[in-house]
């Protein structure tokens, strides 16, 4: 009698409860989402490791022809190409400069925004609205500006470099990721003043009782509390970072000049697409899957709360 009773209260757990659990609906509703990752995501990044250790090129639909399996043949062609090297270290060099400038000023305009300064709103709307407009139109105030005979130049006058910004193979990447911070910065700022909103004004009183500054409040008090968020903010800011592909397509036409702003992801297309090499672009893409998941487990180690 009790063990009928208590099989009643617990029914045994199996069957079709094992695979969609003790909230079947909940699953259902997340079953289109997990359908697109698996389309979007999951399969052509399996296709792209079958072909990075095949000898792929493309056929003509309905012809079957043999790619025989070459293992890491196409890493090595890769990495002993000095174009794909190259592209590496400019996305380093983009990396460098875009990753922090993001972090930090993004974290101090949204400290500023937060702290009720006047005409916030405005300024909400001056720093979202690049990161809304369409690069293609951003690109032609930047290429009106930095041109050889652009504003910033006749501002510059003698002190301006020779070739111009754009033409010039040690300022065509810094100056690409000076473009990306700006017109990204809005989206990150309001990942901040989201954070900010969940820091208790209690921490900020209790500090200032302490004798705290404004520069210590936010040093002692602000940073800790919005660690998280720095977190995704770098693992973003890594991310598309690493993707990076319109700008330099169409700031430098195409990673100019000689390969200084080619990026790994613009070298992808131009291997994949116009040379016919997917099985080369493939192998590409690996190697930067692996780096970018290896940066962004390294900045989630470093900011980890300890």
């Amino acid at each position: 009698m009790s063990g009928a009773t208590h099989t009643s209260r617990h029914p045994r757990t199996g069957g079709w409860r094992r695979w969609l659990g003790e909230q079947p609906i909940g699953g259902l509703f997340a079953l289109p989402y997990v359908i697109f990752v698996l389309v979007i995501f999951a399969y052509p990044l399996g296709y792209a490791i079958y072909m990075a250790f095949h000898d792929y090129f493309f056929t003509a639909p309905g012809v079957n022809v043999d790619k025989p399996f070459v293992g890491f043949e196409n890493f090595i062609t890769v990495l002993s190409d000095p174009d794909v090297l190259q592209a590496f270290r400019n996305i380093l060099v983009f990396l460098v400069i875009n990753v922090p400038l993001t972090v930090v000023l993004s974290m101090i305009l949204a400290n500023v925004l937060n702290a009720g300064v006047r005409w916030a709103a405005m300024f909400r709307i001056a720093f979202y609205l690049p990161y809304i407009t369409a690069s293609v139109s951003l690109v032609g105030v930047w290429l009106l500006l930095f041109s050889q005979n652009g504003l910033i130049n006749s501002i510059l006058g003698s002190w301006a470099p020779d070739p111009s910004w754009l033409s010039n193979t040690r300022l065509a990447m810094p100056l690409i990721a000076l473009y990306v911070t700006w017109k990204q910065l809005g989206f990150y700022i309001l990942l901040y003043l989201a954070a900010l909103q969940n820091v208790p004004k209690e921490l900020h009183e209790a500090a200032e009782m302490d004798g705290c500054n404004g520069l210590q409040r936010f040093w002692h008090v602000t940073v800790p509390s919005v660690r998280s968020t720095t977190t995704l903010v770098l693992v973003l800011a890594i991310i598309t970072g690493s993707n990076l592909f319109t700008e330099p397509y169409l700031l430098t036409n195409g990673g100019g000049p000689d390969g200084s702003s080619t990026t790994p992801v613009l070298l992808i297309y131009q291997l994949g697409i116009q040379q016919q090499n997917p099985d080369l672009a493939s192998a590409i893409g690996m190697l930067l899957v692996i780096l970018v998941g290896l940066m962004s487990m390294i900045a989630n180690q470093l900011n980890k709360e300890k």
